[in-house]
């Protein structure tokens, strides 16, 4: 009798299931790819069975007509609202830091605790990562690339958090990471090198003969050209991809359990909550990693020649 009673429930179960939109069939296992697709609305925690999180919709806007480019979409969308997120963390954080680790130098002589660890976190970027980097007279950009290290750090960690979005898993915005570092690197090189600037992309060797200058400046100019643009390019991928292939690694682990139709193999489980810790490592590292080879970059170009 209580086998009957188990199948019959069970049979229940399963018609009820069938009978669920295959919406919310969806968005009761699609834990992952919302954390790297961009959209119109935004989930938030929410006490709602069997979803757990509400849908908010963000405001849609009319389009911009441009001359050229036509009709452009200035609506927020979710990755947006997490940069917006991001950056407000990074002022409340390091203001709080800053103000604690002045309150801690005036009564103690040093900084102790979180603002301790921030200043280290500064200092290390700053003394073992920015100047030896950029080279003499570095301090200048050092505001730009502390900036730029934190906002990706940020922008990774909160698509880490459950109902967060890594906004840095869009090429749109590592892309206007690149090109914002592309157009700082060009100034530099611009202003420490006036004139001689033009060397980095017109390749004019005076040591050669006349007869080989012309075919070297025809052939490697366009080569000085494209590594220019190679440069940015590289760091867009890197990041948009070291943070996509984390998320899309939980995904297929996730998903065997899914295919397995059994939490029973708690392999794939184990495997998902390693790959999520290495993705805390990874994180801080992508940011690193952006940031260290923004200033080499800036030092090259500052100290080019030909």
């Amino acid at each position: 009798m209580t086998t009957r009673l188990l199948r019959l429930l069970t049979s229940l179960a399963a018609l009820l299931l069938l009978a669920l939109p295959v919406r919310a069939q969806v968005a009761e296992v699609d834990i992952i790819t919302p954390h790297i697709t961009d959209a119109h609305e935004i989930e938030i925690p929410w006490a709602t069975w069997p979803t757990m999180h509400k849908v908010v919709h963000l405001p849609r806007w009319e389009p911009i007509h441009l001359p050229v480019i036509g009709d452009v979409d200035m609506s927020p969308t979710k990755h947006v609202v997490w940069m917006l997120i991001a950056a407000l963390t990074i002022c409340v954080l390091l203001i709080f830091a800053a103000n604690a680790q002045a309150r801690q130098t005036r009564t103690a002589g040093h900084a102790k605790g979180f603002a301790g660890g921030i200043e280290a976190m500064v200092l290390y970027i700053r003394n073992e990562v920015i100047i030896p980097n950029v080279g003499q007279h570095g301090n200048g950009f050092v505001p730009f690339l502390l900036t730029l290290f934190f906002f990706i750090l940020f922008c990774n960690l909160w698509g880490i958090f459950p109902w967060g979005s890594t906004a840095t898993g869009n090429i749109a915005v590592t892309a206007t990471l690149a090109l914002m570092t592309l157009i700082v690197v060009e100034i530099a090189g611009m202003r420490a090198q006036g004139s001689g600037y033009l060397s980095t992309i017109f390749y004019w060797n005076k040591d050669l003969p006349i007869a080989l200058r012309i075919p070297m400046f025809v052939i490697l100019s366009p080569i000085e050209f494209i590594g220019k643009l190679t440069k940015p390019f590289a760091l867009a991928i890197r990041l948009f991809a070291n943070m996509t292939a984390g998320h899309i690694v939980v995904l297929a682990l996730i998903g065997m359990i899914f295919s397995f139709k059994s939490f029973a193999s708690g392999a794939p489980f184990l495997m998902a909550v390693a790959i999520n810790l290495l993705e805390l490592f990874v994180a801080f590292l992508q940011a690193f990693i952006f940031t260290i080879l923004t200033s080499v970059f800036i030092g090259q170009i500052r100290e080019a020649h030909h």
